[in-house]
């Protein structure tokens, strides 16, 4: 008779999904997903689909930080660079939304190896400086070159079509937004088994002893500026088309000091951390500001205090999370998936 769960074969010890409970479970996601749309309103769908936007921007960045120990402070002008992308091809050379998605992740790709290439000569501060630089930069183009990019009126964005179907409601943008974020997250729980990803994280733990190994240092750094903003910018083409409009104010340097929040309180090199801290993020400020509402017409000088109040509270529910738990939300997750697996003993 056989007790425990042994792992026989290198691909049994490697599977994603490690049990049968845990295959159950995902199963009962995936359904739960199916069926939100059916049941949800406008507003819970919007709120969604920004949420699928924000974890496959987190996703990306977590590759780069979390994973291979590039700080950056320019996410969000890497987004920005996909979502003009896909609405200057979408307004000017008519090409459709499944060609668009791509490109917008290849053109942020290419701008965040330019990026990322002095990241040989540079880490830790001085790399967080450069790509604090790189945002403003991109900042000021696009707002300054109204040419191209709209200046800040920005440009609006048709109706996403797929094969003659119009995405016109955000229940239709829905089955496009979390496929693709599915697809994301699998692409980078899996980037972590393969020979790049351990080179990544190689890299993050002991630079000079993952060259002295064989990594190629460049090689491998440019690679995570590449991917990381490729995510990007397949995120900036799926918000362009969920708003129906891109402007520079869409991408200042608070939205990327809000990724590089979302993957800290979330969980540092952690896929399932960038998922917590996307939805976390994206959808308790939103929680804060309902739950002021219902107090809304009871004194106006009240409400005047406790609306900026909503940004004070949000700040300190991140502050302690870092406090009790620096490892994020999948560190918690994973005790508490340890402690009912074990229940009820204690060992």
């Amino acid at each position: 008779m056989r007790i425990g769960d042994y792992k026989e074969s290198y691909s049994a010890d490697e599977a994603v999904f490690r049990t049968g409970t845990v295959r159950v479970w995902m199963l009962l996601l995936f359904v739960a997903m199916a069926v939100f749309p059916f049941w949800a309103g406008p507003y819970l769908l919007y709120m969604a689909n920004l949420t699928g936007v924000a974890i496959i921007a987190a996703v990306g960045l977590n590759i780069l930080t979390g994973a291979a120990g590039q700080i950056s402070l320019g996410h969000a002008a890497f987004v920005g660079i996909g979502a003009y992308t896909a609405a200057i091809l979408t307004t000017r050379l008519g090409l459709p939304f499944l060609i668009c998605l791509p490109l917008s992740g290849i053109s942020a790709a290419f701008f965040g190896m330019i990026v990322g290439a002095p990241s040989m000569r540079m880490k830790g501060l001085y790399l967080c400086i450069a790509t604090l630089a790189a945002q403003m930069i991109f900042e000021f183009i696009f707002v300054h070159w109204t040419s191209v990019t709209g200046g800040i009126r920005g440009i609006n964005v048709p109706t996403a079509s797929i094969f003659g179907i119009s995405f016109d409601t955000e229940f239709k943008m829905y089955f496009i937004t979390v496929p693709i974020m599915v697809i994301a997250v699998s692409a980078a729980r899996n980037l972590f088994r393969t020979r790049v990803g351990r080179a990544f994280i190689a890299i993050r733990d002991r630079d000079i002893s993952a060259e002295l190994m064989g990594i190629n240092l460049f090689q491998y750094k440019l690679y995570a500026f590449a991917t990381s903003s490729f995510f990007a910018g397949v995120a900036g083409c799926l918000q362009v088309y969920i708003l129906k409009i891109v402007t520079p104010e869409h991408f200042p340097l608070h939205e990327s000091v809000r990724y590089l929040a979302m993957i800290i309180v979330g969980g540092l090199g952690s896929v399932l951390g960038s998922i917590f801290g996307a939805i976390f993020m994206t959808c308790v400020p939103e929680a804060l500001q309902s739950l002021l509402s219902l107090f809304q017409g009871i004194d106006d000088k009240i409400m005047s205090y406790l609306y900026p109040l909503q940004t004070v509270v949000f700040g300190m529910l991140i502050v302690v999370f870092l406090v009790f738990e620096p490892h994020g939300l999948a560190e918690m997750w994973r005790r508490l998936k340890d402690y009912f697996r074990l229940w009820p003993f204690e060992h």
